[in-house]
C-alpha cells in the first residue's frame, strides 16, 4: 500500500466537509465500509451510493467542494465506471480513485491488478487507511470515537 500517498490524500480530504463514495458490483460494500470508517472516525459527512445510480440525486450535490472517491477496478464494469467519472468531471468534482492506473482522476490510489472477486480486499484496506489518515490529519481521536458503541447490550 502506498502509505505516504494516502496520507497526502487524507491530509486534502480533510479540508472537506462531505466526501461520496462510488462503487459497482462487488465495490459497492466497500463504497458503504469506505464511507462508514469515514464517518466513524473524522465525522466528516460521508455517503456512498451505487455508482449506477448517480444521475439518481447525488449528482445534484456534486460541486469543486464535494470529493468523490471512485472505486475502479479494471473489470467488465470499467466502461460504465468511466461514464460515472465524466459526469463527477463536467460538474469540477474532485475525483479520488482507487484500482489500477487511471489518468482522469486528480488524486489515484493505485492498487495492482487482481481478480474482480478478491479486489474487494484491496480497496478495502485502501478506504479504511484513507478514512484514518483523514481523521488523523483532523486531529480525531481515532481509537475512541465519539459516540460509538463497540458492544451492544439489550435488556
Amino acid at each position: 500500500m502506498q502509505k505516504e500517498l494516502i496520507k497526502s490524500i487524507g491530509q486534502a480530504l480533510a479540508h472537506h466537509r462531505s466526501v461520496f463514495f462510488l462503487g459497482r458490483h462487488y465495490q459497492l460494500a466497500i463504497a458503504h465500509e469506505g464511507a462508514l470508517k469515514l464517518k466513524e472516525i473524522s465525522y466528516l459527512h460521508a455517503e456512498s451510493y451505487p455508482a449506477g445510480e448517480l444521475k439518481h440525486g447525488p449528482l445534484a450535490l456534486i460541486d469543486e467542494d464535494t470529493p468523490t472517491v471512485i472505486l475502479l477496478p479494471n473489470d467488465l464494469l470499467i466502461s460504465q465506471n468511466m461514464l460515472s467519472v465524466d459526469e463527477i468531471r463536467a460538474r469540477k468534482g474532485m475525483i479520488l480513485t482507487i484500482g489500477e492506473k487511471h489518468s482522469h482522476a486528480d488524486r489515484h490510489i493505485p492498487l495492482p491488478p487482481s481478480i474482480d472477486e478478491l479486489y474487494p480486499f484491496l480497496t478495502s484496506v485502501a478506504v479504511q487507511l484513507l478514512a484514518y489518515y483523514t481523521a488523523y490529519a483532523l486531529g480525531r481521536e481515532i481509537d475512541k470515537p465519539r459516540n460509538l458503541a463497540k458492544s451492544v447490550t439489550v435488556r
